[in-house]
């Protein structure tokens, strides 16, 4: 679990940098195509980068070599994370900028800072993402993030309380006020109930629990209860205007709102 869900929030960061730069995740040029070491960076255009499409890793690095660091994750497992020409390598802004009202402004318009290999040093949180082999604990990186420590420390937060005050996922069935998903962190089936004081939201516009269909992507505010969870807010998310994707964070609100 812990895997999938730090490869799902590298994607929603590294979305601001694909907003900025068209070829960043795209399948043509400038598009990371393999990694050194023992496995191969995966390939194939932005899609390829979706919720559960790549796998990644996060944690602290003990060792920075030529072509590869060594992480030690929370749960003290050890990782070998592959680097080449063609891996991205980004530091993630200490803070959102804020616009003049004092507000978040969008992902996309704060992408992370582009660096070098060797801008990484023992002791910084990094996150990687490509393809994993979780048997020799590698993963050949087509992204990899030099984390900001409380930011980090937030993810954890939020990893824990998956299913305890935040869910994530497509829906894939309704039954009268009980809809599963399958959640974007771990793959798994959850669901959700909702009753009277359930709020329900596409972007800006209010909707009901009717206007939910099968295949939608929603994001899940509540809280466990009597063995169950009850949503207090349900968001549909969708594609804006200008073509980047919604990113709601817990406790945050959406730019839009």
């Amino acid at each position: 679990m812990k895997i999938r869900f730090v490869s799902a929030l590298v994607f929603l960061l590294a979305m601001g940098v694909a907003a900025q730069d068209p070829t960043s995740f795209g399948s043509g040029a400038g598009a990371p195509s393999s990694a050194q070491g023992p496995v191969q960076a995966q390939r194939g255009g932005r899609g390829g980068m979706g919720m559960g499409g790549g796998r990644g890793v996060m944690g602290t690095v003990t060792e920075v070599a030529a072509d590869h660091y060594t992480i030690k994750t929370d749960t003290g497992e050890t990782y070998a994370v592959h680097f080449s020409v063609n891996t991205r390598l980004f530091k993630q802004t200490a803070r959102p900028n804020r616009g003049e009202a004092g507000q978040e402004t969008p992902m996309g318009a704060m992408p992370p800072q582009a660096i070098k290999p060797t801008d990484i040093k023992t002791g910084d949180v990094i996150s990687a993402m490509g393809e994993m082999d979780a048997t020799a604990k590698s993963v050949g990186a087509m992204v990899v993030v030099q984390m900001d420590p409380e930011r980090a420390k937030t993810m954890l937060q939020m990893q824990a309380n998956f299913g305890k005050t935040w869910l994530m996922g497509k829906v894939t069935a309704i039954n009268d006020l009980t809809v599963t998903i399958q959640g974007a962190v771990d793959q798994a089936a959850h669901s959700f109930t909702a009753d009277e004081s359930t709020t329900f939201r596409k972007r800006r516009d209010p909707i009901t629990l009717a206007d939910i269909q099968v295949g939608d992507t929603v994001r899940v505010e509540g809280a466990v209860k009597n063995g169950a969870f009850l949503a207090t807010t349900v968001v549909v998310m969708g594609m804006p205007p200008t073509g980047t994707p919604t990113v709601v964070r817990p406790g945050i609100a959406s730019p839009d709102k």
